[in-house]
């Protein structure tokens, strides 16, 4: 590894934007703070820092650097997070040569790359002839297919199913990942488009019929080992960037109605390939952005979704609007219908989740009952006390005070009772560290390593002092900070990270040390204070060995020089 390289990347990007660009931080004091993604988090418990370079998770521990924070995040290596950093700050990185990674699935994605370029081929060659007028009347140009990779698949064939046994893939394994059906292709006749993992691997097909048949409109690949839906989002690897620069992401149903609003430019898309959301789902949406803007179907099932949708992104703390579509549209028509302006006018205007939860109440209240009326206010009453910004309460009870004549008083006391139940939330807590428990000379000991690892003059007096560290790691970290220090002539924790980046225990141990409330400055006098405690823990040690080989030693001189060696020792003679 090239560490002089490395340490010039991260000198010229700033954690907090590069973190800032995943995660959404708030500034606190000099530092910042946000949701830690490396557990399930809802409170700002990762702590940024600008002046260091590097992040601690006061829950979790998870602590480092920013390619530290890369590899994790993106699930990436080292070399990776590297040209990653070179390429955003424009130094070559081209010296560095990135191995492919080998999983116990390889051939399962290659018999789907396979696959998509048999597909492709089909498309693109005199038979596909048919395939792409029906594109073309559907919208679909050529720099389209090309981007989205669609494919055609043939009239009742098994030339999939023949060319991929003679590439030595056996049937049982065609069968199991839905490519094939006995010995035969499993798509027939049908404009083939590619589903993508998180990482742009294609894992799946979702095949179209373009003919006038009696077949279902879509059939789309079974879940298999490296197909789960609820694992992923169709065009997560391409909207990934896009949405960190518009900084929100629009959330679809399906993958026509995601390559619909490309063909009009706007890419910070992904869809969910049906109306459930998962867990997983909602983790990949919060690394792509906070700001979530739903436009699912406008008929009733896509409304319903909406609404369930909402609810659930609303309570894992991230920010929802809603794009309204008429009944009974999709993104899809509605784009071929009403064009590039209409749509994105629904964009710029979407509305607040809460707004739209409550225009939907109101749809089916019958206002001529008084019953049914007090039954809408209170519901109001309820979606409201869910918002965290104070000023869209008062508006809204205002709103309601106003349209349905009722004292403002009345609503407010309503609101206030609900609040009151409701767990106080602060808008940025600073957690506090947890440290674990640990005897004064392991904290001395660490505190001394901690002081090395920020201040250069502190490295020259351990070594002057001959400091000895108890513990393998502990050594081996000094040696490390002490070689580092004088071979570079400076200390930077960021960049110490770099360097220990491929050393397991020291990382290791370095993460619990930064994960402590140490202090991190010091004087001259101070650091003897903690010398004098590392000393005593030495002599209390040898006391303890000798006191120990007292009792096993037999002739009494022996014995007599050991005690007085002990003797020495507490008086501090030797």
């Amino acid at each position: 590894m090239n560490n002089d390289l490395a340490n010039t990347i991260r000198s010229k990007v700033d954690i907090v934007d590069i973190i800032g660009e995943r995660i959404p931080l708030v500034s606190k004091g000099k530092n910042f703070f946000g949701v830690c993604p490396f557990h399930d988090d809802t409170n700002p418990s990762m702590c940024v820092s600008r002046e260091k370079q590097i992040y601690t998770c006061f829950s979790c521990h998870a602590t480092g650097n920013v390619y530290t924070f890369l590899m994790n995040y993106e699930h990436i290596d080292f070399k990776e997070a590297l040209k990653y950093l070179g390429d955003k700050v424009g130094i070559d990185t081209g010296s560095i040569k990135i191995a492919k990674k080998s999983t116990k699935f390889d051939k399962l994605y290659d018999a789907y790359n396979l696959s998509l370029k048999y597909f492709q081929n089909n498309l693109n060659s005199g038979i596909g002839k048919e395939a792409k007028a029906y594109l073309a009347k559907r919208s679909i140009d050529e720099k389209i297919i090309k981007e989205f990779e669609i494919g055609l698949s043939l009239e009742k064939r098994d030339d999939l199913t023949k060319l991929l046994t003679s590439k030595d893939y056996d049937l049982v394994t065609l069968n199991r990942i839905g490519l094939s059906s006995d010995d035969h292709d499993i798509y027939n006749d049908r404009i083939m488009f590619p589903l993508y993992d998180v990482n742009g691997r294609v894992v799946g097909f979702s095949g179209r019929i373009y003919k006038d048949v009696d077949q279902n409109k879509y059939l789309n690949t079974k879940e298999t080992d490296i197909f789960k839906k609820g694992e992923m989002l169709y065009h997560y690897h391409i909207a990934r960037e896009v949405c960190r620069e518009k900084k929100s992401v629009i959330v679809m149903e399906g993958f026509m109605d995601v390559i619909r609003a490309s063909t009009i430019g706007i890419k910070n898309t992904v869809a969910l390939m049906g109306t459930a959301l998962t867990k997983e789902q909602i983790s990949l949406l919060k690394r792509l952005s906070n700001n979530i803007i739903l436009c699912l179907d406008g008929d009733g099932p896509g409304q319903h979704a909406t609404e369930a949708i909402g609810d659930h992104l609303l309570e894992q703390g991230l920010e929802v609007k809603v794009i309204v579509l008429p009944d009974p549209d999709d993104p899809d028509t509605y784009i071929l219908k009403n064009g590039k302006e209409r749509f994105e006018g629904l964009v710029d205007s979407a509305i607040n989740f809460s707004d739209y939860k409550m225009q939907k109440m109101k749809e089916s209240v019958d206002f001529r009952s008084d019953e049914e009326k007090a039954a809408y206010i209170n519901k109001v009453i309820v979606e409201t006390a869910k918002l965290t910004d104070p000023i869209r309460r008062e508006v809204i009870l205002k709103r309601l005070a106003k349209e349905f004549d009722i004292g403002y008083n009345t609503l407010e006391m309503r609101m206030n009772s609900l609040l009151e139940d409701k767990p106080k939330e602060e808008a940025i807590v600073i957690p506090k560290k947890k440290s674990t428990k640990k005897d004064k000379y392991t904290k001395a000991y660490e505190q001394i390593l901690y002081f090395m690892l920020n201040k250069d003059w502190v490295i020259t007096q351990v070594e002057k002092e001959k400091i000895i560290f108890p513990t393998e790691v502990m050594r081996t970290t000094c040696s490390e900070i002490i070689y580092y220090y004088k071979k570079y002539g400076i200390i930077n924790v960021a960049d110490f990270y770099t360097y220990v980046q491929d050393k397991e225990n020291i990382l290791t141990f370095l993460n619990s040390i930064l994960a402590e409330d140490y202090v991190e400055d010091t004087t001259k006098d101070e650091l003897f204070e903690y010398f004098k405690v590392i000393k005593e823990y030495i002599k209390k040690q040898e006391i303890t060995r000798l006191t120990n080989k007292m009792k096993k030693e037999t002739d009494p001189i022996e014995q007599a020089k050991i005690v007085e060696k002990i003797r020495k020792l507490r008086l501090g003679d030797s």
